[in-house]
């Protein structure tokens, strides 16, 4: 699809629920959230589905928007690479029939009927940007502080190799909107729970150093998570440990679950 079919095919939809991915980060739940509320700017119903209970954080992107109780007449995925990252039940009930996916994967396995994906954007947070503006549908604050967060998670505060200089044209131009951006990275990038302190303190013990300490793998533990008493949430963000230490060219985490691990490799540029 070219972004034209994209802003014809919201034009036209409607009663629409919005798919996240499971585990939600910043940019599948910041662009979901600026979606629906945008959608329902232009006089359309619209919906916003997540893996279980709003993690605290994220709270604010809900705010506000009132439940909408109607059967769905479109679907959308956003963020979602493959259908097998959806959340069990959303998976179950929505996953083969998902009229557009947004995303910025280049890995995106096409499982939609539609497809979009645009992976020179840092997040789909862009896409959703540059969607609001073809849908002629104006901005305000609340929308702004979404799509601010979708970006600025998914650039690591605009540090991580993905930022562009698109990246930082959108986030001023949403900080005009009186987001109160420093509040939104101190939540997102400054402020954790204790387990959260107790689990990285476990982890910072247990690292395993390889290629002559240029790598570094990070085991998060089922143990680790249960002596801690972390939660899902508290994970976000800790891939980016491994890499941080000096002279460290490649950071493995390795984060164990029920069925196997799940790996995130962060590599730093000679």
């Amino acid at each position: 699809m070219k972004i034209a079919d994209v802003v014809s095919q919201l034009a036209d939809c409607q009663d629409a629920v919005i798919l996240t991915h499971r585990s939600p980060d910043g940019d599948t739940l910041g662009s979901a959230f600026a979606l629906c509320r945008i959608l329902r700017k232009m006089g359309k119903r619209a919906q916003v589905l997540y893996d279980g209970v709003l993690y605290e954080r994220f709270e604010f992107l809900e705010n506000g928007l009132e439940k909408q109780e109607f059967e769905p007449k479109t679907v959308i995925a956003v963020d979602i690479a493959d259908n097998k990252l959806m959340p069990a039940e959303i998976k179950e009930k929505y996953g083969e029939c998902v009229d557009l996916c947004i995303d910025h994967h280049g890995s995106n396995t096409k499982y939609a009927k539609n497809t979009y994906v645009d992976s020179s954007c840092a997040a789909v947070g862009e896409i959703i940007y540059q969607l609001a503006n073809m849908l002629a549908v104006e901005l305000d604050t609340e929308i702004a502080k979404a799509i601010y967060t979708a970006i600025s998670t998914d650039t690591g505060c605009f540090r991580f190799g993905n930022t562009t200089a698109q990246s930082h044209k959108i986030a001023a131009q949403l900080m005009e909107f009186d987001i109160c951006a420093e509040e939104i990275n101190r939540v997102m990038f400054e402020s954790f729970t204790k387990q959260r302190v107790e689990l990285e303190q476990i982890l910072l013990q247990n690292l395993e150093y390889f290629s002559d300490d240029k790598g570094v793998i990070m085991l998060i533990s089922q143990d680790a998570m249960e002596k801690s008493g972390a939660c899902d949430a508290d994970v976000e963000g800790l891939a980016a440990i491994p890499r941080s230490i000096k002279g460290v060219m490649v950071g493995i985490t390795m984060k164990e679950k029920n069925d196997g691990f799940k790996i995130s490799v962060r590599t730093t540029p000679q």
